[in-house]
């Protein structure tokens, strides 16, 4: 008699983590469940580290001023503008006489004074990936790396919902705040786009692209886009992730032909970069340069990520469809530099150019930190005539 129910239990047993697994996945259908996972905007250290510190992470005293913008909307977004460091020791004196902490008023800081007064100032507006804070993990170490040794200033952000910052995360609000920032660093610091770069990782690839499309549809170009570990689209991204990088998140689904399509139509935040990176290219009327960087040891967004989004711009011009014949396509426009590592140069009329580059190390995170992206910074910015060789 012990046996049927032996045999229930192993059942049981045995169905159990597809329930649960199926009870999941029909929650993360909800909108608001699915934006939290998404975005993960609640799992941050903030509890035990104070962002209006910025010298917990190395910075000087006075290099980095938090403040707060404001968005059309009513929300309001925090904010860091870091001085670059050579600049900052010429003015170490007044720096250092401001207020510690978040400023009340950016525009009447020493810091603001610098940024806004420099007719050569370079500017870089740099968005983070999900989860975390403004100063989470390694980004303080990305900040460091864009403005220990160089003249560029840097003002990084914490979308809605993120840090102190509030609202809750969208689509359309996470490039919102991106659009307002823009429009304070053209029209309150007075720098042109053409001397702004804008820099992106991982999620904020996604939100650097949908923010530059609603510029370029206007005729705006900036001095350079730079994506670092980016995606095509959320179907797409979501459909071949891997949890841990071992873990396949859709499991069976995923071997579905149709799986990415029927999956776009439940995704709420749908981040179509791709299709945004090829709208920007035929908007450019003058000059474009655009960077993908990713690591080949990226764990959480495939590198074969960046081959949809380098087809996505340049096919607006080339037009290959056949996928062999873009490929040899491709291959001819590539120098390897190694059996993991690789650069591919595009250019096309007017003075557009679209550059991919692979490289064997820096996973997911640190790679924004290395010096490919730096590199792609300085050739944006025309760096003593180095343009994008």
């Amino acid at each position: 008699m012990a046996v049927p129910g032996l045999v229930w239990t192993v059942a049981l047993l045995a169905v159990a983590p597809y329930a649960v697994y199926t009870v999941i996945l029909g929650l993360l259908t909800t909108p608001v469940i699915q934006r939290h996972a998404l975005y993960a905007h609640k799992i941050n250290t903030l509890l035990w580290a104070d962002v209006n510190r910025p010298e917990t992470w190395g910075f000087a005293s006075n290099q980095v001023t938090p403040f707060t913008l404001d968005t059309p909307d009513g929300e309001s977004v925090y904010a860091w503008h870091i001085t670059p460091l050579p600049l900052y020791l010429k003015n170490e004196a007044r720096l250092t006489k401001q207020p510690l902490g978040l400023s009340s008023d950016f525009a009447q800081t020493e810091s603001f004074r610098l940024l806004r007064e420099d007719a050569e100032a370079r500017l870089i507006l740099y968005f983070h990936g999900n989860a975390g804070h403004i100063a989470q993990a390694v980004r303080p170490d990305t900040y460091h790396a864009l403005t220990d040794t160089s003249s560029y200033h840097l003002v990084a952000i914490d979308y809605r919902g993120f840090g102190h910052s509030t609202g809750v995360p969208s689509e359309d609000g996470l490039i919102q705040d991106a659009s307002a920032l823009v429009e304070w660093a053209i029209n309150a610091a007075g720098i042109s786009p053409d001397r702004i770069v804008l820099i992106g990782h991982s999620l904020g690839t996604a939100v650097v692209s949908g923010v530059a499309e609603r510029y370029a549809v206007r005729g705006v170009e900036f001095a350079g886009i730079v994506l670092v570990a980016g995606f095509s689209n959320l179907a797409s991204l979501l459909s071949g992730y891997r949890i841990g990088g071992l873990i396949p998140l859709l499991g069976p689904f995923a071997a579905w032909p149709a799986f990415t399509k029927l999956l776009d139509r439940f995704v709420v935040d749908k981040w179509h970069s791709a299709d945004r990176l090829a709208n920007i290219v035929r908007h450019t009327k003058s000059r474009l340069r655009l960077s993908l960087v990713h690591a080949k040891n990226d764990r959480d967004i495939p590198c074969t990520e960046d081959d949809v989004l380098f087809r996505s711009a340049v096919n607006e011009s080339v037009s290959i469809l056949d996928d062999d014949e873009f490929a040899a396509w491709k291959e001819s426009r590539t120098v390897r530099k190694g059996e993991d590592a690789f650069v591919t140069t595009w250019t096309s009329e007017p003075d557009i150019l679209v550059r991919q580059e692979l490289f064997p190390y820096g996973a997911h995170d640190p790679i924004v930190g290395y010096a490919p992206v730096t590199l792609a910074v300085m050739r944006s910015f025309d760096y003593q005539g180095t343009a994008y060789a």
